[in-house]
């Protein structure tokens, strides 16, 4: 097995919000992956204490250890105990009721010798690849799919579509959001390879357009995740204009994890 990981703050100056981590457990007979990206608070606060960084290893500390030392538990019920732990690490002196309170995308993935699960909330991305090269990608676009003017600020999201309905979903203070997870089981035997992707790294096909994402996950199998945040830094730079970024942040922590059975 072949196991690849590479994560960068989108500025030197701030601690990265992302969080990746592979468990492999001793008996050599499956593993998971899991990979969170914080989201990053306003200016406004948050009505917590801790930082996003302090939220994303909690969650993905207890998240990681969860799928591996309770390998029958499904990911949703495995999501739900670990918001639930993290929320209970804070609840005494933290405002978890605050729309902004931290909280995370998620994507994990975990296989034994039979299958491969699957969690994906919110937009970060899991590509999965089968043995004769074909990759599909398992995304949760609610956000994705909703109007531009429905995102005009902050206040506005946070008041109508962070965590509602009709809106998208974060795991963040409430255990049941792990059940609005896009979530799936494949044959371990349809399955080669797999790449976890924060959004910061899936810019080189969803913002500058490089290629699909069959091209990418090509990339990350052939060069290593590093190529692909590389390659995102550079295309960053490049953007003066803000042609490909828009409103969007000039650099964003990046994350990818590259798994090869």
């Amino acid at each position: 097995m072949r196991t690849e990981l590479a994560s960068e703050p989108g500025d030197a100056d701030r601690p990265n919000e992302d969080f990746a981590g592979v468990g492999l457990p001793a008996s050599g007979q499956g593993g998971s992956v899991v990979v969170l990206d914080g989201v990053t608070p306003p200016r406004t606060g948050t009505g917590c204490l801790h930082s996003v960084p302090w939220f994303t290893a909690r969650l993905g500390g207890a998240l990681t250890e969860l799928t591996v030392s309770l390998p029958d538990v499904p990911l949703v019920d495995a999501l739900s105990r670990a918001i639930a732990r993290t929320s209970e690490a804070h609840a005494a002196t933290c405002d978890l009721s605050h729309p902004r309170t931290p909280q995370a995308t998620v994507v994990v993935a975990r296989w034994n010798p039979d299958t491969v699960e699957y969690l994906v909330l919110s937009d970060s991305a899991l590509l999965l690849e089968s043995p004769d090269g074909e990759v599909t990608p398992v995304l949760d676009d609610r956000l994705a799919l909703l109007p531009r003017s429905a995102l005009a600020t902050d206040a506005l999201v946070d008041s109508t579509l962070r965590n509602r309905e009709g809106g998208f979903f974060t795991a963040a203070a409430d255990p049941s959001v792990a059940a609005r997870a896009v979530t799936g089981t494949v044959p371990r035997d349809e399955v080669r390879a797999l790449a976890a992707l924060t959004d910061g790294a899936s810019r080189w096909v969803e913002r500058f357009e490089e290629g699909d994402w069959t091209d990418c996950f090509r990339l990350v199998r052939k060069e290593g995740p590093q190529a692909l945040v590389d390659q995102v830094r550079t295309l960053e730079r490049s953007d003066t204009a803000g042609t490909f970024l828009g409103r969007s942040k000039r650099h964003d922590d990046a994350t990818a994890v590259y798994v090869q059975f």
